[in-house]
C-alpha cells in the first residue's frame, strides 16, 4: 500500500483528504461500526440524487416483506407498457370478482372501491394504485396486462432482473403477504431512482394529494407529503412480520435525496424517523468538488514498461458529500488489479477511486491511464518479472 498526499485539495476544500492506493486484490471498506448508520430502522439507505453518494446505510441488502412497496414494481410495469404503446391511458380494464374480493371492498385492505363487473380506465387505476395504495387497482391492472396475478408476477420478476434488482422477488402485484415475496432497501432505492428519472410525467402522480373514485374521497397515504421536507414521492408499506416501511424522494434547496426505510415500529415512528434522517442528511453533509476532470489522483505500478508507474486520472469532476463537522473522516482509495503490465494506452481504464466516509464506501468512480506506457526492453521486462516474483511471494505470506 502506498500513501499519497492531497494537500492541494485540502487547502482548496478545507478537507484533510488522503489518497490511498491498493495494488492487486483491493482491501474492502472496513467492517468496523460506522458513525453514519444510527437509525431506529432495521434497514435503511439514504442516497444523494446527484452523485449517488451513500449518506447512510444500515442492512441495506437485508430482505424484508415489501407490503405496498411492491406496487412500485407494478407501476413500473404499467408505465413501461404505456411508454411502449402496449396500452393506452384511455383503455379500460374489467373488474373481476377475484380483484373485487381480494383487493376491493370485501377485502378490508387498501382499496379504491372499484365496483365488481364494472370497467375502470387505466388513468383512474394508476391514480388509485398510487394515491390510495389500492389493491384492487393493482390486481385489475395485472389481469388486464397479463391475464392473471401469477402471470403478472412473473413479468415483474423478469423486469426486476432487467433493472438490476438482484435481491428482490415478487409474488403478486399488491404486496399482500405471500411466501417468498421480498425486497431490499438497496433495490427499492434503485427502483425509485429509475421510476423518477424514466417516467417524469407519470411520476408526478406520486405527489397528488388525493383521489376520488366511486364517490369515495381518499388522501395520499405518504406521510412525507405532509411534512416540510420537499417530498415528491413515493410510498409506504406495512406487514406484521416486517413492520412499517417507506420509500421517499425529496427535493429541497437544490438537493435531491432518495431514502428507503424498513422495520419501524409504528406509523408515527416511520414518519418521525424519516423526517429526522432527511433533516440530518441535509445539515450534516456539504457538497464538495474533490477532484476536477483531468486531475492526477495517484500512480499505479507497472511491470515491463519504459516507466515503472502510470499516472491515474479522472475523466469527470468528482463531487461528494462531506460531513461538515468531521471532514477528516473522508478518504479517497484507489483500487486497481495489479500488477499492471505494459503496454498501456492513455485513457485506458485502470481502476476505480472509492470515496469512503469513516471506512464506508460512499461513491465509486472510474480512473484511467494519464499517459502511454510503451513496453520496455527485454532486460527491463526480465527485471520486472523478477521483481513481480519476489513481491508476489511477499504478498502471499
Amino acid at each position: 500500500m502506498e500513501r499519497f498526499s492531497a494537500n492541494r485539495f485540502a487547502q482548496a476544500l478545507t478537507l484533510a483528504l488522503t489518497v490511498l492506493v491498493f495494488e492487486a486484490n483491493a482491501q474492502p471498506a472496513s467492517d468496523k461500526p460506522v458513525l453514519f448508520n444510527q437509525t431506529k430502522a432495521a434497514q435503511a439507505l439514504i442516497v444523494d440524487g446527484e452523485t449517488g453518494a451513500i449518506l447512510l446505510e444500515k442492512n441495506s441488502d437485508a430482505e424484508f416483506g415489501p407490503a405496498s412497496l411492491a406496487k412500485m414494481m407494478t407501476m413500473e410495469i404499467v408505465f413501461d407498457a404505456l411508454k411502449r404503446g402496449e396500452i393506452s391511458i384511455t383503455d379500460s380494464f374489467p373488474v373481476s370478482e377475484h380483484a373485487w374480493r381480494t383487493g376491493g371492498a370485501p377485502s378490508r385492505t387498501s382499496t379504491m372501491f372499484a365496483a365488481v363487473k364494472s370497467s375502470v380506465p387505466v388513468d383512474a387505476l394508476i391514480q388509485g394504485a398510487i394515491v390510495q395504495a389500492a389493491n384492487d387497482a393493482c390486481i385489475i391492472l395485472a389481469e388486464g396486462l397479463a391475464g392473471s396475478e401469477k402471470a403478472f408476477a412473473d413479468r415483474m420478476n423478469r423486469r426486476a432482473e432487467e433493472l438490476g434488482l438482484t435481491s428482490s422477488h415478487f409474488v403478486n402485484p399488491t404486496g399482500l403477504p405471500a411466501d417468498g415475496q421480498v425486497v431490499t432497501a438497496s433495490d427499492l432505492v434503485k427502483l425509485a431512482k429509475h421510476i423518477e428519472s424514466t417516467y417524469p410525467d407519470y411520476y408526478q402522480i406520486y405527489v397528488q394529494p388525493d383521489f376520488e373514485w366511486n364517490k369515495i374521497f381518499q388522501r395520499n397515504r405518504n406521510p412525507l407529503l405532509r411534512l416540510d421536507v420537499g417530498a415528491t414521492g413515493i410510498g409506504t408499506g406495512f406487514t406484521e412480520a416486517s413492520g412499517f416501511s417507506l420509500v421517499g424522494v425529496t427535493e429541497k434547496a437544490g438537493r435531491k435525496t432518495f431514502m428507503a426505510l424498513g422495520g419501524l415500529a409504528s406509523d408515527a415512528e416511520r414518519a418521525a424517523e424519516a423526517k429526522r434522517l432527511l433533516d440530518w442528511s441535509n445539515t450534516t453533509f456539504s457538497r464538495k468538488r474533490l477532484f476536477v476532470a483531468g486531475d492526477e489522483i495517484g500512480h499505479a505500478k507497472v511491470f515491463g514498461g519504459l516507466k515503472s508507474t502510470v499516472s491515474l486520472v479522472t475523466h469527470d469532476d468528482i463531487i461528494a458529500y462531506v460531513p461538515n463537522a468531521s471532514p477528516d473522516l473522508v478518504e479517497a482509495v484507489v483500487i486497481y488489479d495489479g500488477p499492471l503490465r505494459a503496454p498501456l494506452q492513455k485513457g485506458q481504464k485502470i481502476g476505480q477511486l472509492e470515496m469512503r466516509i469513516q471506512n464506508q464506501a460512499s461513491i465509486t468512480r472510474d480512473l484511467f491511464a494519464g499517459e502511454n506506457i510503451p513496453q520496455g526492453s527485454f532486460s527491463s521486462r526480465a527485471l520486472g518479472a523478477v521483481q513481480e516474483l519476489a513481491f508476489g511471494w511477499i504478498r502471499s505470506l
